[in-house]
């Protein structure tokens, strides 16, 4: 049967006793109560627990512990007044140390957090380009498509032009063939002659009406295929203006994302710089406060034997 996660008052009261335990005689320092307490062997002592859970509530009760032995600090050979006043300045000077920690702490992690949303967006907005692109180059090789059919249609106008002209050419042949046989037969023939030309005159009056038509529908026909042409043209320059702004676009999202990485890198190392500069001052300052402890109760147990009276109490140990 698993066992039940621990209330955070048994693990103050583990933690507390785990203290007593060690004989420290004084509130201990940071590196004394990690080294007396840590989250393997408070969880060994409590039998299990999530351990960010209890990494979270050792946390809370080192600062209590650590700020209420800061706050028990004698200051020796100072006036009650003095002494007092450096004491709150300087409980207020770590709390507000601790406060912008955990402040910057969480800044830091909601910059991380925003700049990871940012680019999953950026992520998904470049998917949603790619896939207008792979579809703008589809509309564009359709184009090309309708391009190709246009000039073919072009190709097979200009085809049946060559063929009309060359009908034409066959028929002015024959005009010159009847018009030498006309000249032959004149003599000879005149009602003929008469027949010829009244045939003649129809052939010609025929040969340049469906010429003219002829020459009508093909310029009409050239016009239309020109006017396709241009219209192609034009939609494939706007085309690669797209496409050119779609890429200018892509290259200006790929920057934006590597500029929200560099910032979220820059402020990690800045928290991480200004946590060891906490560590260290916190340091020596108790490194400074345990020398002037024992200097006070050295002062204290030699004041007794010479005959004079103690009128301060004396902290508990």
């Amino acid at each position: 049967m698993p066992r039940l996660a621990a209330t955070p008052d048994q693990i103050r009261a583990t933690v507390l006793a785990m203290l007593t335990e060690a004989g420290d005689a004084a509130p201990p320092s940071a590196a004394r109560f990690r080294r007396v307490v840590s989250v393997r062997k408070l969880r060994d002592r409590l039998g299990g627990g999530d351990p960010a859970t209890l990494s979270r509530t050792l946390n809370a009760i080192e600062a209590e512990v650590v700020r209420a032995g800061l706050a028990d600090l004698a200051l020796p050979e100072l006036p009650a007044e003095i002494a007092e006043a450096m004491r709150a300045l300087w409980q207020a000077a770590v709390a507000v140390q601790l406060d912008d920690v955990v402040r910057l702490r969480r800044e830091a992690q909601q910059t991380a957090e925003a700049a990871q949303s940012a680019r999953a967006e950026a992520d998904l907005r470049v998917e949603l380009l790619r896939q207008e692109l792979s579809e703008v180059r589809g509309q564009l090789a359709a184009r090309d498509t309708v391009l190709a059919e246009a000039r073919a249609a072009l190709a097979t106008a200009s085809a049946r032009a060559d063929e009309q002209a060359a009908r034409r050419g066959e028929l002015e042949t024959a005009l010159a063939t009847v018009q030498e046989r006309a000249v032959a037969d004149e003599r000879a023939h005149t009602e003929a002659i008469a027949t010829i030309q009244t045939r003649y005159e129809a052939l010609s009056k025929q040969l340049l009406q469906e010429t003219a038509h002829q020459r009508d529908a093909v310029r009409a026909e050239r016009a239309q295929l020109a006017s396709q042409l241009k219209f192609a043209e034009r939609r494939i320059a706007a085309l690669e203006e797209e496409r050119g702004r779609l890429d200018a676009e892509l290259v200006s999202e790929r920057a934006a994302r590597q500029t929200a990485v560099g910032e979220a890198s820059a402020l990690k190392a800045v928290t991480a710089s200004q946590r060891a500069q906490l560590d260290e001052m916190l340091r020596a300052t108790l490194a400074a406060a345990t020398p002037a402890a024992k200097v006070a109760r050295a002062t204290r147990s030699t004041a007794k034997p010479a005959g004079k009276p103690d009128g301060k109490r004396r902290d508990k140990p």
